[in-house]
């Protein structure tokens, strides 16, 4: 079976900068698992790499949509499969690097229906049914996924509310999903970056400072510009958007705005952790302030990829 790998790990933990590296190294293309570098218009909210970066490595779903496109981690993992084919026909490498696990899930598993839980959505939904009732929420589903509305009683309140919370979760239809739990024709070596909490939390601030001093606030001024809103486009409703949007509609103060996408962002880390932590599969990398990009890249070539 054909072999590929993977750079995962939290925001701000330098898998951009290792995966070019590597990348270099294995004579691979970088695809890029990341919910919102694939959008056009919001390369420094994302931490998208610049062109300079990509220059002798090619990179696969960075800045290829505008923010109304749909996507999900279900068009993601079929796209990406496609690509990781056409690179492996061509005698190269492919190598995944990301941070959004479910995007690197069903790329490198197949998309199960019956793995997706997100208590949280679940909670609100049943709170939605006591206070707005049974058929709001029917409505509802008709509206996201009637292909599954279809196929359900609006009375058994279970499977309707089971439907919404895969969909609200993941973006994508549970009819849909349904249909696509097929496994990929490869299997990937995973390496994950680690960082103690403190010095990954320093990291994620000090980007967030880079960020607004590379133009972040200019950035969201042009989506402004162009009518777009984290309200209306899910694809903005992201840590380092939606908190400009608000510095910019006076909601918050410049001092608020910094210290909102800091804390965000780490929380983001955090949920990000939590979620490559339950795959034992992944082999993970220790790094300390004194890191150097090329070494690590080299030891992880040397010690998991040869």
């Amino acid at each position: 079976m054909k072999k590929i790998f993977a750079i995962v790990g939290p925001t701000a933990s330098g898998k951009t900068s290792i995966g070019i590296e590597l990348a270099k190294i294995l004579n691979a293309e970088v695809i890029s698992a990341d919910s919102r570098q694939v959008y056009k218009g919001i390369r420094v909210a994302s931490a998208a790499p610049i062109e300079s970066e990509m220059q002798d490595v090619r990179h696969h779903f960075i800045n290829e949509i505008t923010p109304e496109t749909d996507f999900n981690a279900g068009v993601f993992a079929k796209l990406a499969r496609e690509r990781i084919d056409s690179i492996l026909a061509s005698g190269k490498n492919a190598l995944i690097v990301g941070g959004s696990g479910l995007y690197i899930k069903a790329l490198i598993d197949g998309f199960f229906e019956a793995e997706i839980d997100a208590p949280g959505i679940r909670k609100t939904l049943y709170v939605r049914m006591e206070k707005e009732g049974k058929q709001v929420l029917f409505d509802e589903l008709q509206l996201v996924d009637p292909e599954a509305a279809r196929t359900m009683d609006s009375t058994k309140f279970r499977r309707v509310i089971r439907a919404l919370e895969v969909y609200y979760s993941t973006g994508m239809k549970i009819s849909e999903l349904q249909k696509m739990n097929d496994k990929p024709d490869f299997t990937t070596t995973q390496i994950g970056i680690l960082w103690e909490r403190a010095t990954l939390y320093q990291r994620i601030n000090a980007r967030v400072d880079k960020m607004l001093t590379d133009g972040l606030i200019d950035e969201i001024k042009g989506l402004v510009e162009q009518n777009y809103h984290y309200s209306t486009h899910k694809s903005l409703n992201t840590v380092g958007v939606k908190e400009v949007m608000q510095y910019i509609e006076n909601l918050l103060n410049y001092d608020e705005m910094v210290t909102q996408i800091k804390q965000n962002s780490r929380r983001y880390a955090k949920r990000q952790m939590t979620w490559f932590r339950k795959d034992k599969r992944i082999n993970w990398i220790n790094l300390n302030t004194d890191f150097d990009t090329k070494i690590e890249a080299e030891y992880i070539s040397k010690n998991y990829f040869s």
